[in-house]
């Protein structure tokens, strides 16, 4: 009576050992349709991982898709190592092994987040020192059959703790498609623990696979669709800078003519105060003092209107020396004080080799409290003039 066959894992590579059977005696021979699904599996991942990595040029991926195409390998030699009993293709298998092990430890380091693996610092070099064994134990197997069982059982004892260190360096990434990779290798560690009992663990090996390029393209996904979703708040904080510049006067720092245009189309009904203000003979100080001095004055009362109003409120450069100032949401008494402060800070402006130059401005405030941004600007802008007007009479009236 035959006895039943007996499954087993060699290195990744499911065998069964047939007593009895003629040929064989005791010697395991290759299970192969088991080899064709865990090759199919490893090649699955390997294509799928060497897509990822060309298109995203992550190392990452182009790690696990170098370790995909060793493991592919792998399984080769192991099958055909049992299936010929041979040497040659046991040394060659067992190199490959420690080359698929120095892979996923490089990939586990390299997928560590900055930080989180402090503590894990000393465990690569432990691995790939480990690693070596598989090819040190080799000249001390004498024997094939009687050493049949020495490999897979130390290099799956390997790869769980090289699948498991993944594991752990993967655990803070968020999101499902991490969540399933990392699930799948937690079952890579765990195979050589109960995968004997399987009838086909070319089966299992397949579904892990397939698992783990399911995990990966996830990934990409979902780092495609952050990376999406940061490229838009990037572009829109673009274009409201764009917006902003374009809106901006470059000399004072303030909004400029146009974007003052669009607020009185934009705002029907005005809640708030309207200032206008103009300079006082700013054509004399541009004759006298020249253009550069002109510039100097715009902008230092460019500065003090902006540190003079709150953040909810808008300054704009009307015309040449010409601004605008809306206190929005605020009651009637506020604007006045507030342009007054303005006009005594600007009385002590220097200029470098002229000293303090006697500069002011004239304003006028308007309530706005349930009309149009327009009308409130014209009618703020009738009382600056005619406060402007009653200035200069006074002033001929005093130097006769």
């Amino acid at each position: 009576m035959t006895p039943p066959a007996k499954r087993g894992r060699y290195g990744g590579t499911p065998f069964t050992a047939i007593k009895g059977e003629t040929g064989t005696m005791g010697r395991p021979i290759a299970d192969f349709p088991g080899f064709v699904f865990e090759g199919a599996g490893a090649l699955l991942c390997a294509l799928v991982f060497v897509f990822l990595y060309y298109q995203s040029r992550i190392v990452f991926f182009g790690l696990w898709a170098a370790a995909s195409m060793v493991r592919l390998l792998v399984a080769f030699l192991g099958y055909e190592a049992v299936r010929l009993q041979m040497w040659a293709w046991l040394a060659a298998y067992a190199a490959l092994g420690f080359v698929f092990a120095l892979v996923l430890t490089e990939t586990g380091k390299r997928s560590a987040i900055a930080g989180h693996a402090a503590g894990w610092k000393g465990w690569p070099n432990v691995l790939r020192a480990a690693s070596v064994v598989p090819i040190a134990i080799m000249p001390a197997a004498q024997s094939w059959p009687a050493r049949l069982d020495l490999y897979p059982l130390y290099q799956g004892l390997l790869l769980s703790l090289v699948f498991f260190y993944n594991f752990l360096m993967l655990r803070t990434n968020a999101g499902l498609g991490a969540h399933i990779f990392r699930v799948a290798l937690l079952l890579e560690a765990a195979a050589p623990f109960w995968q004997r009992s399987l009838d086909h663990p070319g089966y299992y090996t397949f579904a892990v696979h397939c698992s783990l390029a399911f995990g990966a393209m996830a990934m990409w996904s979902e780092n495609q669709a952050l990376r999406i979703r940061d490229l838009a708040t990037e572009l829109a904080g673009a274009r409201r800078e764009i917006d902003h510049t374009v809106d901006l006067d470059r000399l004072t720092g303030l909004l400029n003519q146009s974007a003052l245009a669009a607020r009185v189309e934009a705002c029907p009904v005005f809640d708030g105060v309207v200032a206008v203000c103009d300079m006082d003979h700013f054509k004399e100080v541009n004759d006298r003092f020249g253009h550069l001095v002109g510039d100097e004055i715009l902008r230092h009362i460019g500065h003090l209107i902006r540190s003079s109003i709150r953040q909810e409120d808008e300054a704009f450069r009307w015309g040449g020396d010409e601004f605008v100032v809306l206190f929005h949401h605020q009651p009637p008494g506020v604007a006045s004080p507030r342009m007054a402060e303005i006009e005594a800070r600007l009385k002590d402006f220097q200029v470098r080799g002229f000293g303090v130059l006697p500069i002011s401005f004239s304003w006028g405030t308007a309530d706005g409290h349930g009309r149009s941004l327009r009308d409130v600007l014209d009618e703020a802008d009738s009382v600056m003039y005619g406060r402007k007007r009653a200035r200069a009479t006074s002033q001929r009236a005093t130097s006769l």
